[in-house]
């Protein structure tokens, strides 16, 4: 059994809920939705992202002999429910925006209507695999806007929370703009472009630098990057000078160097002035080293000669915004729309449409969210991806999430590209349709005796 497709991966109370909603008979339609109640402070926008994961978990989703085992021997569970659960399979629709799509607070990006049990029982998945990957593309793309053009690359899995993050998060930025990853799995299962270099360990293992480097090239001629920061930097950028010849005649060119700490503004101004006057003029500099997208924009703006960075904690974490108010609440069921009153976490009641509107730019301008049957002009932001509980189309390529991400940074405003939070908030309206019937559900629960 692989846990992770387990529908026992999830909270207690999705199962007795479950028990409670077979007892009383309640399996007419619900409708639920994921949004995100506000931003971190330090985000302008965010990226979809984990919806492949989504589809695969609900296209997969029974409980085997074990799982149901193990629900029978809990003590909590009636007989008659756990044989309710062997037949269980998601038979929902499910409606959302592309992956890669910006989006931004209040705006459903994932609707799933299904019988009730069935939509509540996947909750807690769900809101876990969308809740991550969003939250690393998010951040990702914060990256890809700092130092646009460069060669990003996902260093992040020894640092990730779990092995299912670190893949997830080499995924996440990918299709957020990243140009590849460390993390070999990742690679071959999703196949993102693989990028690595050498280890200090190989150098300090030898009983001097420059052998090193060349016992290193003679196994890899084709990807001759060497790491130069073991000792010191500026003393091994001249012993790499001084090996270029030899390595030459052996038909081997030396691709780069990787930096990967001290000052790295300042090792790469004096590597790149070492490397040009010996003629080394196409060997890149890679850095490296508790980056994030704060320290790529002060590296170049400061002119450090850099061609590319290899980004890992700050990435697989989100270091400054770890995670997001992201919920995925009930908004109709038995044909009636439901909405919660708690303060500080009302909802908009109902099947929601999100529709974008751009300036005569291209750019970002504002969105309407509204109820699904209140066409609106603009662009529809929720598609359907799955109805019966069958995919409506095969997954698309990474490559072409991607391409979708790239354009939709495109259309980022000036000021919601600020790596600060302190800019006028992006514009979402709620129509009037939905501000209506919001407030004649809260008349209806004010009225006793009045049904929803």
């Amino acid at each position: 059994m692989n846990p992770l497709t387990s529908p026992l991966l999830t909270d207690l109370y999705q199962l007795t809920m479950l028990q409670a909603y077979f007892a009383h008979r309640m399996q007419d339609t619900a409708v639920f939705e994921f949004f995100v109640r506000k931003l971190p402070p330090t985000r302008n926008f965010m990226f979809a992202a984990g919806l492949e994961q989504v589809l695969d978990f609900l296209e997969q989703l029974r409980f085997d002999d074990d799982d149901l085992a193990w629900i029978a021997q809990h003590g909590q569970f009636r007989k008659n429910f756990v044989e309710q659960l062997r037949g269980l399979r998601f038979t929902g629709d499910v409606y959302a925006m592309r992956e890669g799509t910006l989006f931004f607070p209040n705006e459903p990006i994932l609707r799933v209507v299904a019988p009730m049990p069935q939509a509540q029982l996947v909750e807690s998945r769900l809101i876990n695999l969308v809740h991550f990957e969003t939250t690393i593309a998010s951040k990702a793309a914060r990256s890809v806007l700092a130092a646009p053009d460069k060669l990003l690359v996902d260093f992040g899995l020894r640092r990730a929370h779990g092995a299912e993050a670190g893949l997830l998060a080499a995924r996440a930025s990918y299709i957020a703009g990243f140009s590849g990853t460390a993390t070999v799995l990742a690679g071959s299962m999703f196949h993102i472009p693989l990028f690595g270099t050498m280890a200090h360990s190989f150098v300090e293992a030898h009983d001097d630098e420059a052998s090193a480097f060349v016992d290193f090239a003679t196994v890899f001629p084709d990807s001759t990057i060497f790491l130069i920061d073991t000792y010191d930097t500026e003393a091994a950028a001249r012993k790499v000078v001084a090996l270029a010849p030899q390595l030459q005649q052996a038909g081997i060119a030396i691709r780069g160097v990787r930096l990967d700490s001290g000052d790295l503004a300042a090792h790469a101004r004096n590597v790149r002035s070492i490397f040009d006057q010996a003629g080394l003029t196409n060997a890149t500099i890679f850095a490296s080293g508790n980056l994030d997208e704060y320290r790529l924009r002060d590296l170049l703006a400061a002119g450090a000669p850099i061609d590319g960075f290899g980004i890992g904690t700050s990435l697989v974490t989100s270091s400054d915004a770890p995670f997001l108010d992201a919920v995925y609440k009930l908004q109709e069921y038995a044909g009636r729309p439901r909405r919660k009153r708690s303060p500080g976490k009302a909802t908009w009641p109902g099947r929601k449409q999100v529709y974008r509107h751009y300036s005569d730019q291209g750019l970002l301008d504002h969105d309407v969210v509204t109820l699904e049957d209140d066409v609106q002009a603009g662009t529809p932001l929720l598609q359907p991806v799955m109805l019966g509980g069958k995919r409506l189309q095969a997954p698309p390529s990474l490559d072409a999430l991607r391409a979708h991400a790239k354009r939709e940074l495109a259309t980022l405003p000036r000021d919601l590209r600020a790596l600060d939070g302190d800019v006028e908030p992006y514009r979402v309206e709620i129509a009037p349709a939905l501000r209506e019937l919001a407030a004649r559900l809260d008349k209806q629960r004010r009225e006793p005796g009045t049904a929803e």
